[in-house]
C-alpha cells in the first residue's frame, strides 16, 4: 500500500526481480564450492570430521533460504509492524553476548543456539536499516533539522555501535555507522550535518584504534606491511601472496597452497584470497561483477519503489550487502587495514549468511511492488 495522509492505496504485486535472484544464486553456489574447498582440512584437523563446517553452513543456508522465502511473500507494509520489536530484540542480543558464554579469540560476539552460534551484531545491522527507513520517512519534513531529523537516529545507532565496539567488533560498528550516514544522505539531510557526523566518526575510530594495541598493530602493519611480514602483518602478507599467485587464470580449483594453514581465516574473512589464488583475475573479477550487478539492481528497486519507506529499505539492504562485500575485498587485497568482515553469501558463517538471505528476501519483496503499474499510479 502507498500511504497518502489517512488514506491508503493498495499496491498490486508483480513478479520478483529475477536478476537479483540469479546474482544471489550464483554467489551462493560459489560460496558452496569455496566453503567445501577451504574447510575440508581444518575441519578434519579440529574435529576429525571433514564435513563439520560444511554441514553447519548448509543448515544456515536452509534456514536463511526459508526465511527469505517467507519474507519475500510479505508486502512492505508488514515490515513496518516489526520495526521496534526487531530493534528491541537486536539490542537484547547485543547485551546478552556479554553474559559468560561463547567466546572465540578472546571476543564475545556470539550466542549459542543449538548447533549454530548466532551473532547479534548481524541482526542489529538489519534491524537498524529497517528502523532508519521507517523513522526517516516519518521525519522527512524535519530531516534538515539536526535536533529532530538527525540526533534521534544518531543516539539509537550510537548505542548499538557502542555495544558492538565493546565485543569488540570494529568492522561491524563501521558498517552500521556508514549505513546511518548513507541513509541520511539519500533522505536529504544537510551536508554540513553529514560532514559533522563523518568527522566525529573518524575521531571515534581513531580513539578506538588507539585504545586497543592490537588494532594499532593492524594499522601499523597496513602502513608498513614489508616490515611485519612474519608478525602482525602475516595474515595480510599471506593474502597478498595468494592473490598474486593466482595471476590471470589461477592455479586451479582446489589447488590453493595458502588454504593449507598458511592463511588464517581462509574460510571466513579471507576466502576471497583463496578465490583469487585458485581462479585468478577471472574469478575475482566475476565476484566483483556479481556484487556490482546486485548493487545496480538493488538501487533500481530503491529508485522505482512507489513509497519512500520501501525505497529507503531497499537502499539499506543493498548497502549492507554491497558495501560489506566491498570492504571485505578491500581488506583482502590490502587497501584497508585488517578487520573481521565476511564476504556475503560466500564466506563461512551462519549469522552473516542467514542475514544476507533475509536482505535478499526483502529486496525480492520490494521488487514486486516496484513495477510499472504501481509507478504510474503513485
Amino acid at each position: 500500500m502507498i500511504e497518502r495522509g489517512d488514506a491508503t492505496v493498495a499496491l498490486k504485486r508483480g513478479p520478483i526481480d529475477g536478476w537479483v535472484l540469479i546474482a544471489v544464486v550464483l554467489l551462493i553456489v560459489i560460496g558452496e564450492v569455496m566453503v567445501f574447498n577451504t574447510t575440508y582440512f581444518p575441519s578434519e584437523t579440529r574435529f576429525s570430521h571433514p564435513f563439520r563446517f560444511v554441514w553447519k553452513h548448509q543448515l544456515a543456508l536452509i534456514l536463511g533460504a526459508a526465511a527469505a522465502w517467507v519474507i519475500a511473500s510479505f508486502p512492505s507494509t508488514t515490515y513496518r509492524r516489526f520495526v521496534y520489536p526487531l530493534l528491541i530484540v537486536a539490542f537484547i542480543g547485543l547485551v546478552i553476548v556479554f553474559v559468560p558464554g561463547v567466546t572465540h579469540g578472546g571476543v564475545r560476539r556470539w550466542i549459542a543456539l543449538g548447533p549454530l552460534n548466532f551473532q547479534p551484531s548481524e541482526l542489529a545491522k538489519g534491524a537498524i536499516a529497517l528502523y532508519l527507513a521507517h523513522s526517516l520517512v516519518r521525519k522527512a519534513e524535519r530531516i534538515s533539522d539536526f535536533m529532530f531529523g538527525v540526533l534521534p537516529h544518531l543516539l539509537i545507532v550510537g548505542c548499538a555501535v557502542g555495544l558492538i565496539i565493546l565485543e569488540p567488533d570494529l568492522g561491524g560498528a563501521a558498517v552500521i555507522s556508514l549505513l546511518l550516514i548513507a541513509l541520511l544522505f539519500v533522505s536529504g539531510a544537510q551536508k554540513k550535518h553529514l560532514a559533522f557526523l563523518f568527522g566525529c566518526g573518524l575521531v571515534l575510530l581513531a580513539l578506538a584504534i588507539a585504545a586497543a594495541p592490537y588494532r594499532m598493530q593492524r594499522v601499523t602493519s597496513f602502513l608498513s606491511p614489508e616490515e611485519n611480514q612474519q608478525t602482525t602483518g602475516y595474515q595480510l602478507n599471506q593474502s597478498i601472496i595468494a592473490i598474486g599467485a593466482g595471476q590471470v587464470t589461477g592455479v586451479g580449483l582446489g589447488a590453493s597452497r595458502q588454504k593449507m594453514s598458511f592463511l588464517p581465516e581462509a574460510h571466513t574473512d579471507f576466502i576471497f584470497a583463496v578465490i583469487g589464488e585458485e581462479t585468478g583475475l577471472i574469478g575475482t573479477a566475476s565476484i566483483v561483477f556479481l556484487f556490482v550487478f546486485l548493487g545496480i539492481r538493488g538501487l533500481r528497486i530503491a529508485a522505482h519503489h512507489p513509497h519512500p519507506f520501501g525505497s529507503l529499505l531497499a537502499f539499506g539492504c543493498t548497502f549492507l550487502l554491497v558495501a560489506q562485500a566491498g570492504l571485505n575485498m578491500a581488506v583482502v587485497i590490502g587497501l584497508l587495514p585488517t578487520k573481521g568482515l565476511p564476504l556475503p553469501f560466500i564466506s563461512y558463517g551462519g549469522s552473516a549468511l542467514m542475514m544476507a538471505m533475509i536482505y535478499t528476501g526483502v529486496l525480492l519483496s520490494l521488487s514486486r511492488e516496484a513495477w510499472r503499474e504501481n509507478l504510474t499510479r503513485a
